[in-house]
């Protein structure tokens, strides 16, 4: 198997660490989307990383269903295998997803030239940011984990999320308006998986 994607992509960051945990080998192929070069293209009609190509060459995505499949592949596992208990972490995968989905069309709204940025559409997106954290933030209120004793997808996709707005978006301080959050974030850095995965210097 291969993955293709970047080093700076919060979906790559998540079946990156998925791939860790598991202690799965995958070679990294990695590719600038935004390139005319880019072969993104070849693997993914979306044109968007991450792209699993299985060893049979069939290509799987997005990062949700690439993150079903590993997960499958080897033991622990990080989600439950069927019922609401499931469903919750998927929906916890999909709040990370989201969170980083806004953060990303705020990041690239700001390349554009000054006059042409939607400064409204940007503001929604920010909405959609806070809002999610603030939900993060009141479960570990709660609970050491989204999931409840132990590390899941969900925990996992959360963490890339928030760590690419820290990394792309750092007037987003949300250590300093979550102490919950600050010291969740702060215990799953300190695996391995986390420290392997970290993006370069921006």
């Amino acid at each position: 198997m291969k993955l293709i994607g970047s080093l700076t992509s919060p979906f790559v960051r998540k079946v990156r660490v998925l791939l860790a945990e598991k202690g799965l080998d995958v070679e990294l192929v990695q590719e600038n989307v935004m390139s005319p070069e880019s072969t993104v293209p070849n693997f993914n009609p979306l044109r968007k990383v991450p792209v699993m190509v299985t060893d049979e060459g069939e290509s799987l995505y997005d990062s949700s269903v690439i993150t079903e499949h590993v997960d499958g592949l080897a033991d622990p596992p990080f989600m439950p295998r069927h019922g609401l208990e499931r469903s919750r972490v998927r929906r916890d995968e999909a709040l990370g997803d989201g969170i980083a989905d806004a953060g990303v069309l705020i990041f690239y709204e700001r390349k554009r030239e000054p006059a042409l940025r939607d400064d409204a559409w940007m503001a929604r997106q920010r909405q959609k940011i806070d809002a999610g954290v603030a939900e993060i933030g009141r479960r570990l209120s709660r609970s050491p984990w989204l999931g409840g004793d132990s590390l899941s997808l969900g925990d996992i996709s959360c963490a890339c999320a928030l760590l690419w707005i820290e990394f792309r978006l750092p007037e987003i301080r949300w250590r300093e308006e979550q102490p919950a959050l600050a010291q969740w974030a702060a215990s799953i850095e300190a695996r391995e998986s986390f420290r392997a995965t970290r993006p370069p210097p921006a």
